[in-house]
C-alpha cells in the first residue's frame, strides 16, 4: 500500500519518478475506469517503464464516470461549479486528510508558516455552492492562521475595504485570496496602496465580467491594489493538489505534482519545452482517485519545470481523447 508519507517526502526527480510509476500501477490494479480506458490504449503495463509512458486519463471522465481507486465509503464529494444544466465534475475523495496535507505543505512550501498571516477570502461564487474544494481548502487555513481577523467576506466590500487598510497600515502580513471578478469589482469601489497585503486570484470571471489577458488583468489588480504583482493558485476540482504563482502567472508545483504538455493534434505525444499545448498534470496526492489527468487547459512548460496557463480548449471534447466510450 502506498502511504501519503510516501508521497510527501518526495525530494527529487528519482523519488518522483519511482513513486509516479507504483501508482501507476496501483491505480491501473484498482481504478475500474482507468484500467479500461489504458486497455482502450492497448497500454502494456509491464512496458511502462517511464512516467512518459503513462496514459493521461482525460478530465471529462470525472463527469461521466466515478473515478475511484479503492472501496473505501467517500467521506466527501467535491463538485465543480457550472452554469444550470451543465453536467458537473465530481471528484469523490474516500480520504480528505490527503487533501488537507497537501494544501497545508505546499502552502508552507511557498510561503511559509500560515500563523504568519491573515487570510481574508473574498470568493462570493464559490460559498453560494456547496462541494468546493478550494472553499473547504481556505476555511481550513483561516482556522490554522489563528488570527481573529481571519475571515470570508461575502458582498460587505465597505467592510473588506477598511479591514484591509488597517491590517495593511499596522504592518500585519495578509493575503487576500479572491475570485477574479469580485477582486475587480472591490478595486472599481476603492483604490488601494498596500505594503503588507498579498493578491492571490483564484482565475475566473463566473460570466460576471469579460475574459481578459492575464497580463491586462494582472496590471489592473497591480494598479487598484498599489503592490507589485499578483499571486495565483493554479487548482481544481479533479486535483487534490495546486501549483503557485508569485507572479508573472509562471507556476511552480509542490514536490509531488508535476505537468508536462501534449500535442494538441496527437494527444498522446509531447511536445518540448516553451512551446504551447494541453496541460498534463501528475498529481500523486491523487492516489485514491486518478493521478494522471489530461486537463483542457492549453499551456507551455519550461525547462526548470515552471509552467504558465495560456486559456483553454475552444471546444467540449479534446481533440485525439474522444473516448468517452470507454
Amino acid at each position: 500500500m502506498i502511504s501519503s508519507h510516501d508521497i510527501f517526502t518526495i525530494s527529487n526527480q528519482k523519488q518522483f519518478d519511482k513513486m509516479a510509476l507504483k501508482v501507476f500501477r496501483y491505480q491501473y490494479e484498482n481504478n475500474g475506469v482507468y484500467r479500461e480506458f489504458c486497455d482502450f490504449l492497448k497500454t502494456d503495463v509491464q512496458k511502462v517503464k517511464t512516467i512518459q509512458l503513462i496514459p493521461f486519463l482525460p478530465i471529462q471522465f470525472f463527469k461521466s464516470h466515478e473515478v475511484v481507486s479503492n472501496s473505501n465509503p467517500i467521506q466527501t464529494t467535491f463538485t465543480s461549479s457550472g452554469t444550470t444544466g451543465m453536467v458537473t465534475s465530481k471528484h469523490l475523495v474516500t480520504d480528505v486528510s490527503i487533501y488537507e496535507e497537501s494544501y497545508r505543505k505546499a502552502f508552507s512550501q511557498f510561503y511559509g508558516n500560515i500563523e504568519d498571516y491573515v487570510v481574508v477570502a473574498l470568493l462570493p461564487s464559490y460559498l453560494e455552492r456547496e462541494g468546493s474544494s478550494l472553499i473547504h481548502m481556505v476555511d481550513d487555513l483561516i482556522q490554522l492562521s489563528n488570527q481573529a481577523d481571519s475571515g470570508f467576506y461575502l458582498h460587505n466590500y465597505d467592510e473588506l475595504i477598511e479591514k484591509l487598510i488597517q491590517l495593511d497600515q499596522s504592518g500585519q502580513n495578509v493575503i487576500l485570496i479572491g475570485v477574479t471578478y469580485a477582486l475587480l469589482d472591490l478595486i472599481e469601489k476603492h483604490s488601494f496602496q498596500l505594503e503588507n497585503t498579498i493578491i492571490m486570484e483564484t482565475g475566473g470571471m463566473k460570466g460576471k465580467r469579460k475574459e481578459m489577458i492575464r497580463e491586462e488583468l494582472h496590471q489592473e489588480l497591480c494598479n487598484g491594489f498599489g503592490v507589485k504583482s499578483i499571486h495565483s493558485e493554479y487548482g481544481m476540482t479533479e486535483l487534490l493538489s495546486q501549483a503557485y504563482s508569485l507572479g508573472d502567472g509562471i507556476f511552480e508545483c509542490p514536490s509531488w505534482m508535476q505537468i508536462s504538455i501534449r500535442d494538441t493534434e496527437d494527444a498522446l505525444s509531447y511536445i518540448r519545452d516553451g512551446k504551447t499545448g494541453g496541460i498534463n498534470v501528475i498529481d500523486l496526492a491523487n492516489i485514491n482517485s486518478c493521478s494522471f489527468i489530461a486537463t483542457q487547459d492549453l499551456g507551455k512548460k519550461y525547462s526548470n519545470g515552471s509552467f504558465e496557463v495560456l486559456g483553454r480548449f475552444d471546444h467540449s471534447d479534446i481533440r485525439g481523447c474522444n473516448l468517452m466510450v470507454v
